[in-house]
Parts: C-alpha cells; structure tokens; sequence
C-alpha cells in the first residue's frame, strides 16, 4: 500500500513540474506577439510597456512571454528580467558567438517579421537552451516573443 502510495505522489509530482522547453510552439510565440501588437493599436506605446513590463501581466506565461525594445534594442519592457530596461545587449553575442540581437534588428527593419535562433538562458529551468523568437516590428518598437526548442 505505502508503495503504491509513493508511485501516485511520484506521478503526480512529475504531472505538476513538467513544464519544460517545447511546452509552446511556434504559433503560440507569434499569437503572443500579434495580441501584443493589437494591445499597442488599441491602447498606445506606454500602456504597452506598463503591461509588458508585468510579471503576472498578459503578456507573460512561464517561459512564453513578450518583450519589447525600440529599434537600436535598447530594453524598454520585459516581464521574466526588469532588469534589463534600459539597456542595450546589442553587441553581446549568445554563447555560440551569434549576435542574434543584431540579426533581429535587420530583420524587423527589412522584411517587418520573422524568426531568429539563438542560445538563451530560460528563466524556469536557469539552463542556456537553444531558443527562436519571432520578432515584429509595430510602429517604432520590436516586439519578440521566444519558444525554447
């Protein structure tokens, strides 16, 4: 019986902690960002950033969530790091040397959207993981959401 009862709180602990990368999907990445770019539509820039910028706001959940910056990547919200506003991580490379941030900037500015992989660190697993984030360029901003792969 005591066995038996450790295999179901066994299963039921796995059930219960088993987010982890490809819990989302590629659709569910550009869904976040087009819901975000309806929000700016609707509401203006600053609301967009004030809602972005919330941890427990609509634009995030767990590791799928949306970040905005201007068009020189300059931070101006992300939900999983405040930290991050304000600065500009530019110039620094992923862990494979790819200056994806660069290459996100070219892409909103040429082509409007589309995907970028990457290596990032996931703020639920604190690991580095391979990573594609579709970015949208909406008025003056980028907006980007990622899927760890």
């Amino acid at each position: 019986m005591f066995i038996r009862f450790l295999s179901v709180l066994f299963a039921l602990l796995i059930s219960c902690t088993s987010a982890h990368a490809g819990d989302y999907t590629k659709d569910d990445a550009v869904k976040m960002v087009e819901k975000a770019a309806a929000f700016l539509k609707a509401n203006g820039k600053e609301k967009l950033i004030a809602e972005v910028g919330k941890k427990d706001g609509p634009f995030h959940k767990g590791e799928l969530y949306v970040y905005v910056t201007d068009l020189n990547y300059t931070m101006l919200a992300h939900p999983a790091n405040p930290k991050l506003v304000g600065k500009s991580n530019l110039d620094v490379p992923d862990v494979d040397g790819k200056f994806y941030r660069k290459e996100m900037i070219e892409l909103a500015k040429t082509k409007g959207s589309g995907w970028v992989d990457y290596k990032y660190k996931n703020p639920e697993s604190g690991k580095v993981e391979a990573k594609t984030s579709y970015v949208l360029k909406a008025e003056d901003l980028m907006l980007v959401c990622g899927i760890y792969k």
